[in-house]
């Protein structure tokens, strides 16, 4: 069925959008930028990129900016149980009525040709572009990458550095160097690199710095952290949120906003390392480096894992990693074109020797941990009727 882009409303004109693509052409949303921009003033701009932790660290610094009495815009992505998820705005995600409006606006703004041409990530983004006018911050994460990211259309005042590993390699570049490049060419002043596995990533970081200012003509600052155990964090937060909260309190160091610890007790963090029942726990990573994370997590402990994955993620090399936590694996059925061939991930779990479920049941004296994806742990929320209210 045909949709009339300038007369569709939010719902039915993101329906209509492709949420994947094999190819990213960012002259489409930056000619889309350069039309809103004459139109609205964008506040204070901290861009946040990174392969894991970008959410988290997000959520930590906008939490505490609107506790700070500031006006705050967190945009991040994917949504868990709802697309409002993806615009927090001063402790709230988005209303309904909010997005229409902002809808409304950019639907009278653009030609249906462009309106045709932006992906769904590109025209949520340029949503949270025009509900951020005239706040004090945007805090802003990069989708899947940096440079060329629907996110990097503005120019950025400070860059946050999350943790980076092999992600998205057929976009990005096959190997860490590569995907720090990608990443960290995005910065535009000033970057705060958190917490690194690997060394070369801070190399990277110095010749990017080299490239930028050959290229541009800017001396961007680099900012390395070396301490993660600085500060006396509240002991309920996972180790990985814990050092994701240095690099957010080093970002409010350099913005000169006096640093309180308990106000970050009540940060809001929702699928990342929560226990949302006392035996269960639901994690939205994905990747080998948020496995990683997690087996240090539950050292010492015995999880039931509730898993799939997309079939363009490396989900041996993941499983391999949780292995020594998993006492079982239950495949959590998920109807969606890019998850792995059941038979293929069958296959992975009877090479790695481990004992597989077939039914998805939560007993009192087990752990559990619900991981694989933000689709994953939507499809698991659904199943056992989580409102998100828990």
């Amino acid at each position: 069925m045909q949709v009339d882009l300038k007369k569709a409303t939010l719902k039915e004109f993101l329906e209509h959008k492709t949420l994947y693509y094999d190819k990213i052409d960012f002259s489409y949303v930056k000619s889309s930028w350069n039309i809103l921009s004459s139109k609205i003033k964008l506040p204070f701009v901290i861009h946040i990129v990174g392969t894991n932790g970008k959410g988290s660290t997000g959520r930590f610094l906008a939490h505490y900016l609107n506790k700070k009495k500031f006006n705050v815009l967190h945009y991040s992505s994917p949504h868990i149980m709802k697309f409002n998820e993806r615009i927090w705005i001063n402790g709230f995600d988005v209303s309904d009525e909010n997005l229409e409006t902002a809808h409304q606006f950019l639907q009278k703004l653009y030609e249906v040709e462009l309106l045709e041409k932006l992906t769904y990530f590109e025209y949520t983004t340029l949503l949270a572009f025009y509900l951020s006018k005239d706040f004090d911050y945007l805090v802003l994460e990069a989708g899947l990458g940096g440079e060329f990211d629907a996110t990097n259309v503005v120019p950025n005042d400070i860059s946050l550095i999350t943790t980076i590993g092999l992600d998205h390699q057929n976009f990005l570049g096959d190997s860490v160097e590569k995907i720090a490049t990608t990443k960290m060419r995005s910065v535009d002043n000033k970057m705060l690199v958190g917490y690194q596995l690997f060394d070369s990533v801070i190399k990277t970081a110095y010749e990017v710095k080299e490239q930028i200012l050959k290229e541009r003509d800017k001396n961007i600052e680099i900012i390395e952290l070396k301490e993660f155990d600085k500060y006396e964090i509240n002991s309920k937060f996972a180790t990985y949120l814990k050092r994701n909260l240095h690099l957010v309190i080093a970002c409010l160091n350099e913005l000169k906003i006096p640093v309180d610890l308990k106000l970050f007790d009540d940060t809001p963090l929702f699928g990342r390392c929560q226990k949302i029942l006392p035996n269960v726990t639901i994690d939205v990573g994905h990747n080998p480096l948020a496995a990683q994370v997690l087996v240090k997590e539950f050292e010492n402990k015995k999880i039931n894992l509730i898993y799939n994955s997309y079939g363009d993620k490396d989900y041996k090399s993941v499983l391999e990693i949780l292995r020594p936590i998993i006492k079982s694996i239950t495949i959590i059925e998920l109807n969606d074109k890019r998850i792995v061939k059941k038979e293929e991930l069958q296959q992975v779990i009877y090479e790695l020797n481990l004992t597989k479920k077939e039914e998805i049941k939560i007993e009192k004296n087990e752990e559990y941990l619900v991981f694989g994806s933000f689709l994953v742990v939507e499809k698991f929320l659904s199943l056992i009727g989580y409102d998100g209210n828990s």
